[in-house]
Order: C-alpha cells, then structure tokens, then sequence
C-alpha cells in the first residue's frame, strides 16, 4: 500500500513541472481535462 501511495505523490510531483495545470485558466473543463492526459502521456513516454 505505502509503495502504491509513494508512486502516486511522485506522479503529483512530476506533474508539478507542467504549471498550467495547477493555475488553472482554462475556463473550460474540456481543455483543462485534456492537458492533463496530455501531461500523463507526456510522463508515460519519458
């Protein structure tokens, strides 16, 4: 569980360096939702 969990704040961490995602301007829910699959595949690929 804690390995589970540790995996999971490391992906919230990494996830940090793309900022648009946690300011938060995009005004519509669509845009915001698909720049955060881009920014897991672009973390999948790397």
């Amino acid at each position: 569980m804690y390995e589970r969990r540790n995996e999971v704040a490391r992906l919230f961490r990494r996830l940090k360096g793309f900022r648009r995602i946690f300011s938060c301007f995009d005004k519509v829910i669509l845009m915001f939702i698909g720049f955060i699959n881009f920014a897991l595949v672009v973390e999948t690929l790397r």
